[in-house]
C-alpha cells in the first residue's frame, strides 16, 4: 500500500503542477481558504489510485464523513492533495502532496511529495526516508524495498550547532511571538526559518530545524503525513499545552488543537 500511495502522490503532483503553469482560477471556500483546479485533480487522481486498497478516504477536498461512522474505522487514508494553496497561488513552490495511513486513530504511514522540485519524503512503519529526483527513480520501480535502498534515511543529522526554528511562511500568531521570547532566553541565538506547507515537518524529520511551534489553525489532513514521518525518524509532536501528550486523529473535530513539534534528540 505505500508504493501505490508514493506513486499516487506522483501522478496528483505532475497534475498539479500541469494546472501550475496555467493562469488558472482562484475560488475561495466558506472558511476563505484558496481552492484551485489543482485541488480538484489532485484529490481525484488520488482517490481513484488508492480505490484498490479497500479503505475509506478522508481528504480536504471531499465530503466530510460524520464522526458516527468514521469513529469505527481501524484504518483510513488522510489525504491532503494540496497542502500550501496559499503558496500555490502566490506561486513559491512551497507546496506539497500529503498522504497518511491512519490506523487505530496514529499515523502510521507517511507520503509528502513536493512537485516543484520532485522530492519524496516517506516512512514505513519503522523508519523515515528522502529521496531526491523521485519520479525518475520511481520508473520501474516494483517494489518498496527497491525505492527504499535508493533513499536516505532520516534524519540526516541528530545534532547541530545553535538553534533554528522553522515557521509558517503564510500563518502567524502571536502565541507564536510568545514562545520564541521564551527560548531567547533559553538560547543565545536563534535562526529563524519560514517555509511553506508541511515542508516544515520535513524539516524537522531531516533534523535540520530543532521545533517547528504551530499556535494557529490546522487541520488533521494537514500534519498526519508529515507526523508519521516526523515520528519515523525519532521526533514527535506534542500538544502545545500539554506537552506529554501527542497530537491524535479520527476526532469528533477534525481541527487540530495547538502543537509543537520537535526533532530527534531534542
Amino acid at each position: 500500500m505505500l508504493l501505490k500511495a508514493i506513486k499516487a502522490s506522483i501522478l496528483a503532483g505532475k497534475a498539479i503542477l500541469e494546472v501550475y503553469q496555467t493562469n488558472f482560477d482562484v475560488d475561495f471556500k466558506e472558511d476563505k481558504s484558496p481552492l484551485t483546479l489543482a485541488d480538484r485533480r489532485a484529490d481525484d487522481i488520488i482517490r481513484e489510485a488508492m480505490k484498490s486498497t479497500d479503505l475509506p478516504v478522508i481528504s480536504e477536498e471531499g465530503e466530510m464523513i460524520d464522526h458516527e461512522i468514521r469513529q469505527h474505522w481501524k484504518q483510513y487514508w488522510l489525504v491532503d492533495p494540496l497542502d500550501g494553496t496559499k503558496e500555490f497561488v502566490n506561486r513559491n513552490g512551497e507546496f506539497t502532496v500529503n498522504i497518511a495511513l491512519i490506523e487505530n486513530n496514529i499515523p502510521v504511514i507517511g507520503i509528502i511529495y513536493a512537485p516543484t522540485i520532485d522530492l519524496l519524503y516517506f516512512c514505513n512503519r519503522r523508519e523515515a526516508f528522502k529521496i531526491e529526483k523521485a519520479e525518475k527513480q520511481l520508473i520501474d520501480c516494483e517494489s518498496i524495498d527497491n525505492l527504499i535502498k535508493k533513499s536516505t534515511k532520516l534524519p540526516l543529522q541528530d545534532k547541530h550547532t545553535g538553534f533554528t526554528l522553522v515557521s509558517s511562511r503564510s500563518h502567524q500568531h502571536p502565541e507564536t511571538k510568545n514562545f520564541i521570547a521564551n527560548l531567547q532566553s533559553q538560547y543565545n541565538e536563534i535562526n529563524f526559518i519560514s517555509k511553506g506547507s508541511s515542508l516544515k515537518l520535513c524539516m524537522i524529520a531531516e533534523g535540520v530545524a530543532d521545533c517547528y511551534p504551530r499556535f494557529g489553525p490546522t487541520s488533521e489532513w494537514d500534519t498526519a503525513a508529515g507526523h508519521a514521518i516526523v515520528n519515523k525518524a525519532g521526533g514527535k509532536l506534542l500538544l502545545a499545552g500539554n506537552p506529554s501528550v501527542e497530537l491524535s486523529y479520527n476526532k469528533i473535530n477534525l481541527l487540530n488543537p495547538s502543537f509543537i513539534a520537535y526533532r530527534k534528540g531534542f
